[in-house]
């Protein structure tokens, strides 16, 4: 059997392999190399070293402070999907009536592409703010928290279902012998819950963490980086400085490759720290 395996392999897994090279790998290592180059096309480039990734953090370019704003979203967003989203799954895997309706309602925002959800939230946030004599891009804390607001109602019921799947995954013996011991609700959910649900809360973290900090659509549906880029993140302000500006191209590039590797670092942390607080069941 096994040396069936290993003679048609290739058969299964080469189509894959060729197209994950093709897709992937080929064109990261070319924008890579540009990333060094002052370029129009690929045949023409003319290498410019390290200038590039020097100008990425020139105070004009504004991309030092997308980057913070993102890392202030991202950060605000991650904790509030989670702790709503397995808030939510808690609910959802007690015995109520109705659950399979709610946990269908929760996840159909995912389900909506994020153009669509920006304008959708940017019409319903002037609306609202039109009392004041104000609208969502007058004032950069009001797109921080429509921007947050967006990310809560697109995500959070994806990661309550894989909440969801995490704590009917819980062996109820546990949950009955805490109990016996004299345990509180609160005792069993943080002692006994929690870290079986860690394998969960791994997957849910990353999920959200990669999905925020690579936003684009609906930062550029919302706000567009208004007022005066206040509101830009790093995916909005490298497509801007790629399509935007002229001869920017190699700029643009070297702050693709600096998000890429920051996004990479940030997650791998993430996803070492928490792993290492999972149980084995």
């Amino acid at each position: 059997m096994i040396q069936a395996l290993k003679k048609y392999g290739p058969v299964f897994t080469g189509p894959t392999l060729i197209a994950f090279i093709i897709a992937f790998l080929l064109p990261f290592f070319v924008g890579l190399y540009l990333s060094f180059t002052q370029f129009t096309t690929l045949t023409n480039s003319e290498w410019v070293g390290f200038d590039n990734y020097k100008a990425a953090f020139d105070d004009s370019q504004g991309f030092g402070s997308a980057l913070l704003f993102t890392a202030l979203v991202a950060i605000v967003a991650i904790v509030t999907v989670n702790i709503g989203a397995f808030f939510l799954a808690y609910l959802l895997t007690q015995k109520l009536r109705g659950t399979n309706f709610f946990r269908t309602i929760f996840f159909m925002p995912n389900l909506i592409g994020g153009i669509v959800l920006g304008y959708t939230w940017q019409a319903m946030l002037n609306a609202i703010l039109a009392k004041w004599q104000t609208t969502i891009v007058a004032d950069w804390h009001l797109g921080f928290i429509g921007l947050v607001m967006l990310i809560n109602w697109q995500l959070m019921g994806y990661m309550m279902i894989i909440y969801i799947a995490g704590l009917q995954n819980v062996p109820p013996e546990l949950v009955e012998a805490a109990q016996i011991d004299g345990a509180s609700r609160w005792q069993v959910l943080r002692n006994v819950t929690l870290p079986m649900v860690m394998p969960s809360i791994t997957i849910c973290l990353f999920l959200t963490l990669a999905n925020t900090f690579k936003m684009y659509d609906q930062n550029l549906a919302l706000t567009a980086g208004a007022p005066l880029g206040n509101t830009e993140m790093a995916a909005l302000n490298i497509v801007k400085t790629m399509y935007d500006k002229v001869s920017m191209e190699g700029i643009a590039q070297a702050k693709a490759v600096i998000f890429f590797l920051l996004v990479s670092i940030i997650a791998f942390l993430q996803l070492r720290a928490t792993r290492s607080r999972e149980v084995d069941q």
